[in-house]
């Protein structure tokens, strides 16, 4: 029974990042997996997004981790000064760039597994959407890495970034680079790729909030009432 339903994940990984999770059928993944049962996806899994999920908990134990031990850093880092004593900020997490690595790197990391590439081509393909086919309720979940991220983040940005969703530009950004990446292939190293997509989400969040943008929104606020 536990085969099946790693063989149908296996197929709907594989499925799912070549094409796209809108293009297959769960009828597709059950054949692919080799399954007897045609309702073998709807018996383990229920629905499309049942299966969807399914593949994202395979992959949030490595990466939950690897972000909340780099985001354990960045707070131990914020409350002491530079001489090891302890400084102000407490249970903040000030550096930018510390933090884009929290949110990079844990993704990055499974650039090395195929079935992590896959991972990565399948969040990317979720999370740009307006309407994700699995809601993104861990950005609400006190427990999640990226919960916890964009409440270390929020007191970094300009009170307009944060207004205008810049942490999700900066998640959103960095899930499709990294599965850009992940289709390109496994590569021998992927340090150089991995800083400079640091070195921009750390831009996208620093990046001072123009006058213009300042004066369109709040001209859509008026308008909004």
């Amino acid at each position: 029974m536990n085969d099946t339903r790693e063989r149908l994940l296996d197929a709907a990984e594989r499925l799912y990042a070549e094409r796209g999770v809108d293009a297959v059928s769960l009828r597709e993944i059950v054949q692919e997996a080799g399954a007897r049962n045609a309702t073998a996806v709807q018996y383990h899994f229920g629905d499309r997004a049942g299966m969807v999920r399914a593949v994202f908990a395979r992959h949030a134990p490595e990466v939950e981790a690897r972000r909340h031990a780099l985001l354990d850093a960045c707070e131990a880092a914020a409350a002491t000064g530079p001489d090891g004593r302890d400084g102000p900020g407490g249970a903040g997490g000030g550096d930018v760039r510390a933090l884009a690595a929290a949110l990079v790197r844990p993704l990055t990391a499974r650039l090395a597994d195929p079935s992590g590439r896959a991972f990565l081509q399948i969040w990317a393909d979720v999370i740009n959407r307006p309407n994700p086919i699995v809601p993104v309720a861990v950005l609400d979940d006190p427990a999640d890495s990226l919960c916890r991220w964009r409440a270390l983040v929020e007191p970094l940005l300009e009170e307009d970034a944060a207004r205008l969703h810049r942490r999700f530009t900066a998640v959103r950004y960095a899930a499709i680079e990294v599965a850009r990446r992940a289709r390109s292939g496994p590569r021998t190293d992927d340090r150089l790729f991995t800083s400079y997509l640091i070195d921009v989400v750390a831009a996208i969040l620093g990046a001072p909030v123009s006058p213009e943008t300042r004066r369109l929104a709040a001209e859509r606020d008026a308008a909004r009432g």
